[in-house]
């Protein structure tokens, strides 16, 4: 199977070497660079030229993927027909849905069905496209998901993650209230040596931790609060926010005496630049009912 791009290159492209527009501008990895150069599957205005050629505004961009250039072609996730996904954005390359709480992102044993990726591979039933996992939210927070649809996009979204380009900014209801509007939560987070489903402050294998936090709203007992993260760790948000004593309403793992059941964690906005584009898209995922007063 092959995927081809053609893409012309606007005015607000700068001149580049083509090896460069691939790999630091669109993000591609080296190994697929250099698949594209020995195939000769990468054409300048309809022509194969070296990988130090500079490129310009207009320059018609022509590229040719092959199965054989990604590690993994195909995404393991059987079809779950089950569920129709709340689409919120979606191109030939990249969709947004709206998870809900209480379903997994990926399955975790082979032919599980259920998780966002299985209903999405029966929503692509009959296509060209599958879901492929470029990132993940706990079982249990709801809203925005960037999921890609085919192997090219793959590396490009989870180095746009990697690398701080995709922006996420979350609402959580959390105990308690504030005194401060604004915080900066910078603690290392690790493995529960007592419960394998769990992480804690300084655990075991820590690794850096930073969550950014902003009061919005308090509201008696508990409060509402914007999050962004300057790191990705599992269960980055519940642990930090319990560390400071406010953990999150309805969080089962670290708010366990909280029955205010589904946890109130949210993904609501999602913010990245187009592949092969430079043009950025902001997503925001409805607000579940429950997050009101």
């Amino acid at each position: 199977m092959q995927w081809h791009y053609s893409i012309k290159l606007s005015e607000q492209y700068h001149p580049q070497t083509i090896r460069d527009l691939l790999q630091k501008t669109w993000l591609l990895s080296r190994k697929v660079v250099h698949f594209l150069r020995i195939n000769e599957r990468v054409l300048i205005n309809a022509r194969y030229r070296p990988m130090n050629t500079v490129v310009q505004k207009g320059d018609q961009i022509d590229l040719t993927f092959d199965t054989a250039d990604f590690t993994t072609p195909a995404p393991p996730f059987d079809l779950d027909l089950s569920k129709q996904p709340d689409v919120l954005f979606e191109t030939n390359d990249l969709i947004v849905v709206n998870k809900p709480s209480g379903i997994k992102t990926h399955a975790n044993q082979p032919h599980e069905l259920g998780s966002m990726m299985n209903i999405l591979q029966g929503y692509f039933k009959n296509t060209n496209f599958a879901s492929y996992n470029v990132h993940r939210l706990d079982q249990w927070t709801s809203g925005a998901l960037l999921v890609a649809k085919n192997p090219v996009v793959v590396p490009i979204l989870s180095r746009q993650i990697s690398q701080k380009i995709i922006q996420r900014t979350y609402l959580c209801i959390v105990e308690g209230t504030f005194d401060v509007a604004n915080g900066i939560i910078d603690r290392p987070i690790g493995f529960d040596p007592l419960d394998q489903r769990k992480r804690q402050i300084d655990g075991q294998d820590a690794l850096n931790a930073i969550t950014h936090y902003r009061v919005l709203e308090n509201r008696g007992q508990t409060a509402l609060v914007q999050i962004q993260l300057e790191t990705g760790r599992t269960h980055q948000i519940r642990v930090h926010m319990a560390s400071i004593g406010h953990p999150i309403v309805g969080d089962p793992l670290y708010n366990p005496q909280s029955t205010d059941f589904p946890m109130r964690l949210h993904s609501w906005k999602i913010k990245f630049p187009l592949p092969f584009n430079i043009n950025s898209k902001e997503i925001d995922a409805p607000i579940p009912n429950y997050f009101e007063k």
